[in-house]
């Protein structure tokens, strides 16, 4: 017995995916073969599993988007600052 068999691993048959999408991520990011084992597939997954009905939810939606825009600005700033 081999070591993939002793974890579980089954191998997939032919013409088969071995792995499954989640349902989570959007439509375009699946075509484009994002997937949650990759960083931009992870973010997405997560950001897609968000629910705006949910206070705490629209709480960590607002701190992504900032996390995200500030460095923007800040660079921003910077070259218009310089020029």
């Amino acid at each position: 017995m081999d070591e993939r068999e002793e974890q579980g691993v089954e191998e997939a048959a032919p013409g088969e995916v071995p792995w499954q999408h989640d349902p989570d991520l959007p439509v375009d990011a699946r075509r484009m073969g994002l997937s949650p084992l990759v960083p931009d597939g992870a973010m997405l997954q997560f950001a897609g599993s968000l629910n705006s009905t949910k206070t705490s939810h629209r709480v960590v939606a607002w701190v992504l988007l900032a996390v995200f825009l500030v460095p923007v600005l800040l660079t921003v700033l910077r070259v218009l600052g310089g020029a």
